[in-house]
């Protein structure tokens, strides 16, 4: 030991304080471990500085804003204004405080020692970190790793922070670019690239496949397509950037597709195409394990290091804040001695699109794949009174079952609230219901959660408030 270094002893070290790691700290504290939390930058993580809670606060003015513009149908006609970006930003930044303050709050009061600085694993058992306090030596029974992960760069277009940015350089924009050309269509570029068409500005997405949001079934897609064209988002599927070239305002890319080669200017480029595990300089070759990709950890969430446990998107896909948050709480319970695994039978998926996309367990053409005999049930939205009177009977729920017996496998729904709807097929997963069992329950008349029971009667051959449809049993 250095003279003057600072030594502290934990039974639980957390590296990293988003959703994954101090959800871990707060609840490993509860159970009674003496718990230290290190982070580098802000608690909350990329999720809530620079992710899932910005982008909702410009999602959600952005469908407030197309709201707005409707309700002259409604007799109730608004004078149309500009998009006042920086009351926009001043807001975000604002919720954004809000939340890590709660966070900060929690901690403390659940007695977790909190750090700022970066740690490096120095032993199966102890860690130094670097920080503003100087160099700690931390040694530990156990650490959870939750460092998390960071946008991919393509070569070919480096981010400079002006003309070219990664998806967090969106919400430090001082103004709606005229022209926003995002590369990569997944569902961060679909995010940011629908709210941005949605407040007026001219978008244009470029992606080296030949679908949108290709990891999803092309129905679930489809009436996100159509919102697209009609904000008249400018498609280039199947394109690959060869090289791009500087402009005095802006940049010009030039493509190679299957018509041959052509060129898009803009004055901003969005680079969404995928992330990233932050696992180099954690000194894991030193113990054995991998300085680069994604870290395999067993059901109860430990690497080939015993001591040594890891959560959230350095485990690998699916890259989701909740799913890092479950993990969390079971490398809590192992590093508690507690009988614990992180064996989830559904984990549900959200595209904030216009309309929403929510997904748990099986897709129907999954399920197929698989092998199963699958009854699917639909029910469009526009059947609904509650979507109807608030104008949103754009989209459907569908459920996904096996023929014989019933048995939930999944579950899909398009339209406005899917994010919150998804829910309740999550718990019919895990809680082995049937689609009778999603029939027979009772929801409010009129919501949208009403959807769910009139898909599983159209899944049992029964439909309610619809026709038989091709797929039911």
């Amino acid at each position: 030991m250095v003279v003057g270094e600072i030594v502290h002893h934990s039974e639980l070290l957390v590296i990293g304080g988003g959703p994954g790691g101090y959800v871990a700290a707060l609840h490993a504290a509860a159970l009674g471990l003496d718990v230290t939390l290190v982070e580098q930058g802000r608690l909350g993580g990329v999720c809530l500085q620079h992710g899932c809670i910005p982008s909702k606060a410009w999602i959600t003015a952005a469908k407030e804003y197309q709201k707005a513009q409707g309700l002259a149908a409604l007799g109730l006609p608004l004078a149309p204004r500009g998009t006042d970006v920086a009351k926009l930003k001043a807001f975000t930044q604002e919720t954004v405080e809000r939340l890590t303050q709660g966070v900060e709050t929690l901690l403390r009061g659940r007695h977790v020692h909190v750090v700022q600085g970066r740690a490096r694993l120095i032993g199966p058992t102890s860690a130094e970190v670097e920080g503003p306090e100087g160099r700690q030596i931390h040694h530990f029974r156990h650490a959870i790793l939750a460092t998390g992960s960071r946008a991919a760069q393509l070569d070919v277009l480096p981010a400079d922070g002006r003309r070219v940015i990664l998806p967090r350089g969106f919400f430090e924009l001082e103004r709606l670019p005229e022209h926003l050309v995002i590369v990569g269509a997944g569902y961060i570029g679909v995010e940011l690239g629908m709210a941005a068409a949605s407040l007026g500005g001219r978008v244009s997405m470029v992606e080296a496949l030949p679908r949108v949001l290709a990891g999803l079934s092309p129905a679930l897609v489809e009436p996100v397509l159509r919102r697209m064209r009609e904000l008249g988002i400018d498609l280039r599927l199947e394109r690959r950037i060869t090289r791009a070239t500087p402009l005095d305002d802006g940049v010009r890319l030039h493509l190679s597709g299957p018509e041959g080669e052509e060129e898009i200017e803009g004055d901003l480029v969005l680079v969404a195409v995928g992330r990233r595990p932050n696992v180099e300089d954690l000194g894991l070759e030193a113990l054995g394990l991998p300085a680069e990709g994604y870290l395999a950890v067993d059901p109860q969430l430990r690497t080939a290091v015993p001591s040594i446990l890891a959560v959230g998107d350095v485990t690998g896909p699916p890259l989701l804040a909740h799913r890092a948050e479950a993990q969390g709480r079971v490398a809590a319970e192992v590093a508690a001695g507690r009988p614990a695994a992180y064996e989830p039978q559904a984990i549900p998926a959200v595209v904030y699109s216009d309309p929403e996309i929510a997904v748990a367990g099986l897709g129907f053409e999954e399920a197929q794949a698989q092998g199963c005999d699958v009854a699917r049930g639909r029910f469009p939205l526009r059947a609904l009174g509650r979507a109807l009177a608030g104008r949103a009977g754009e989209g459907f729920a569908e459920v996904y079952a096996e023929r014989s017996g019933g048995a939930l496998l999944g579950g899909a729904v398009v339209g406005e609230h899917a994010s919150d709807l998804i829910g309740e097929i999550v718990l019919a997963i895990e809680m082995g219901a049937t689609l009778e069992d999603v029939a027979e329950i009772v929801h409010p008349h009129p919501t949208f959660s009403e959807a769910w029971g009139e898909a599983a009667l159209a899944g049992l051959g029964l439909p309610l408030h619809t026709l038989r449809q091709e797929g039911s049993r």
